[in-house]
């Protein structure tokens, strides 16, 4: 019993430290000691451990107040890599990222043409997957884990309900594992708004923040509500977009009306710009290629304008919403569609959600765009095998 309390001891120190280490670093031995409360003993010993084991590093060395100079540790980008998925409504996204999560190589493929059957989503995953590797020039065996994001719920044993994809009840999990010849690289699944959640925890706009809302804007609209920042963050998903902004409003895919989506979403948005007076059509089949022409055509004042200027009044309600209910100290505007139009519409949001929030809490809540860019649900959908080895303390699970 004693051997097996003094294993899960040594695991535990050494996931402290190199969650540490991999959310904060580059940092000394000193920093380590103080964030993690361990002896300076203890983390000697471990560092030297992670160091032995090639997931730890030397990375220079800084100046200290008197003393000698203190020796700084990351965790080797090196070390191994990970593949990230993305299955949106309207594609398919594989990256490859090395373990510090800077990008390899990465890679997209519509959906548009399938009949969206799940074999045919995993074939495009599983050739998503080998353009990626021959891209980078990686070897398949370097992959230590594969992360999924989907556009719905995952239940045991990786079963997906994804609504907008038509699959209920599809056991995708399996799929994927009979098409991707990772014999040692485990499996994680995860809803798209999670990983984009924690993505922009981890690497973007959400890093600092102990309450923070992440709003994935694309096709479909949702919200991922993170506590407690943090290496391992509580995720929480919601179905935001369809939440009524309109009483007997706009007609919703989901059979309601006056949605939030049936406003924001970016087939909605570039709908209602069609149906302004004076329009001009626009041309193309992509999704984010139709709206990103609707907010070019927005630099002059016009339909296009007025149509953005509208979309931002509605998310900024739906965003005071959120606000009123939840108390985040930063709301981030991110997914495909915030990328393309976020810009644009930022001011309106703003203004909106500040006038229809309770003043005291809007004056505390920041507004921002995400920082990641397109591929923030893929590198979402990577951190969750890095967030499995930090977790083992840098044993990756065969």
């Amino acid at each position: 019993m004693l051997r097996q309390t003094t294993r899960d001891l040594r695991r535990r120190n050494r996931a402290v430290l190199l969650s540490s280490l991999y959310l904060r670093g580059p940092v000394s031995r000193l920093e380590l000691v103080a964030e993690s409360g361990l002896s300076p003993a203890t983390v000697t010993n471990v560092v030297a451990e992670l160091i032995g084991d090639g997931v730890v590093a030397e990375a220079g060395s800084v100046e200290s107040d008197g003393g000698r100079p203190r020796t700084l540790l990351r965790v080797r980008p090196e070390y191994g890599q990970v593949v990230g998925v993305d299955v949106g409504e309207t594609h398919v996204r594989v990256g490859l990222f090395d373990c510090a999560l800077e990008t390899l190589a990465t890679v997209q493929h519509p959906l548009g043409g399938t009949s969206l059957d799940p074999v045919e989503v995993v074939e495009l995953v599983r050739t998503g997957v080998a353009e990626v590797l021959a891209d980078s020039g990686a070897d398949a065996s370097g992959v230590f884990g594969v992360g999924v994001g989907v556009p719905g719920a995952v239940r045991e044993g990786g079963i997906v309900h994804a609504p907008t994809l038509g699959w209920d009840g599809v056991g995708f999990a399996d799929l994927l594992r009979a098409h991707l010849q990772f014999a040692a690289a485990p499996l994680h699944l995860d809803n798209r708004a999670r990983t984009l959640g924690q993505a922009e925890m981890w690497r973007g706009a959400g890093r600092g923040s102990e309450r923070a809302v992440i709003a994935l804007l694309g096709v479909g609209v949702g919200a991922a509500f993170v506590t407690g920042g943090g290496s391992f963050p509580g995720i929480t998903t919601s179905e935001w977009g369809h939440t009524v902004v309109q009483a007997a409003g706009a007609a919703c895919r989901c059979g309601s009306r006056g949605c939030l989506e049936a406003y924001v979403g970016m087939e909605a948005v570039v709908r209602r710009y069609g149906e302004m007076p004076g329009a001009e059509p626009v041309l193309g089949v992509e999704s984010e290629a139709r709206l990103a022409e609707v907010v070019a055509r927005a630099g002059v004042p016009g339909p296009a304008a007025e149509t953005l200027a509208e979309t931002g009044e509605y998310l900024g309600i739906g965003i005071a919403n959120l606000i009123n209910l939840l108390a985040p100290d930063r709301v981030v505007l991110a997914g495909s569609a915030g990328a393309v139009m976020g810009p644009a519409i930022l001011a309106h949001v703003r203004d909106a959600a500040s006038r229809h929030a309770l003043g005291y809490l809007a004056e505390s809540t920041l507004v921002e765009l995400g920082q990641l860019g397109p591929e923030a649900v893929a590198l979402g959908a990577a951190t969750l095998p890095v967030a499995a080895l930090l977790t083992s303390g840098g044993r990756s699970a065969g």
